[in-house]
């Protein structure tokens, strides 16, 4: 067995580091939940890759330290118009820029970073246990083991949407080093946390009416029916997903609560026994471990 991370309390949390690009609601959620009691975890730093985002605002308004890592001007500092991971020497530039910032997180001291809505894949992942929170089931798989739902922006929501999906989940995984342009590797870590269901809504639209809508896009950005009913279940999933259970996880994370076993399966410390898990559900009424043969059923 191997434990995922060494066991803090309240009375000796982890130092830890939010990492946003955008709005910063799931930043701004994990620090109302550690204003409102003594946690295993403790924000000492906000950071951000874009000056375009909140973070300013959301550091400033919690009395915590600001870091912006402009990845954009690091790039073109070193003439590259594109931060994509598509060549040898963007892929260069990405570890060099990931470098960097870790060496800042250490001058904090930071143990644990939590991904709240940032976007860039960085190496850090390497360094620190990096907590992501992702707007899709990832404890639904194929039967090639691939998780159906990973992905970035809407891909995941318009997927299960035009999968015939009846529920969304929001997931929170420990999130893991890439290779290459870590298409390969995108949201593969182990999923510690999952919301609870939350509904689809589409009618009058069907699944099949979605699929086409999707087949007949030109390219480009989309603002047709599905990119639009993506966005307003986004926004549900970040109200009744993200903001709950992120935190949360974070907090058993931090108490060492999460292991794996030998043969790679996740394990969770109910307080008795180390037990085998395919996640953990967290909603409002407690957490809920979901066994592993509990796959593809109702909980």
């Amino acid at each position: 067995m191997r434990e995922l991370f060494c066991r803090h309390t309240d009375l000796a949390p982890a130092r830890t580091a939010i990492l946003l690009s955008g709005e910063g609601s799931n930043a701004e959620a994990i620090l109302r939940y550690c204003r409102s009691g003594k946690r295993a975890f403790s924000p000492e730093l906000v950071v951000t890759d874009t000056p375009l985002s909140r973070a300013r605002e959301i550091a400033h308004a919690a009395e915590l330290p600001l870091l912006l890592s402009d990845i954009r001007a690091f790039y073109a500092s070193s003439g590259e118009e594109s931060i994509r991971l598509d060549t040898p020497r963007r892929r260069e530039l990405r570890r060099a820029w990931s470098d960097g910032l870790g060496r800042e997180l250490d001058r904090y001291g930071i143990e644990l970073v939590l991904f709240a809505g940032f976007m860039p894949m960085t190496s850090l992942t390497e360094k620190f246990p990096c907590l992501n929170v992702h707007p899709g089931d990832l404890t639904v798989t194929a039967p090639d083991g691939s998780r159906p739902f990973a992905g970035l922006h809407y891909k995941p929501v318009e997927d299960a949407l035009c999968g015939g999906m009846t529920y969304l989940r929001s997931s929170v995984i420990l999130a893991q080093p890439y290779a290459g342009d870590g298409k390969s590797d995108m949201d593969s870590g182990p999923v510690i946390g999952v919301s609870r269901k939350i509904p689809v809504e589409i009618a009058p639209d069907t699944p099949e009416t979605l699929s086409e809508l999707r087949a007949s896009r030109q390219g480009g950005s989309s603002s047709d029916r599905l990119r639009r009913l993506a966005e307003s279940h986004i926004r549900r999933m970040k109200l009744l997903g993200d903001h709950v259970i992120f935190s949360r996880a974070a907090e058993d994370f931090a108490r060492g609560r999460f292991a794996l076993d030998d043969g790679g399966g996740l394990l969770f410390f109910d307080g008795g026994a180390w037990t085998p898990v395919l996640s953990v559900t967290y909603a409002d009424d407690g957490a809920m471990p979901i066994s592993r043969e509990t796959r593809g059923r109702e909980e």
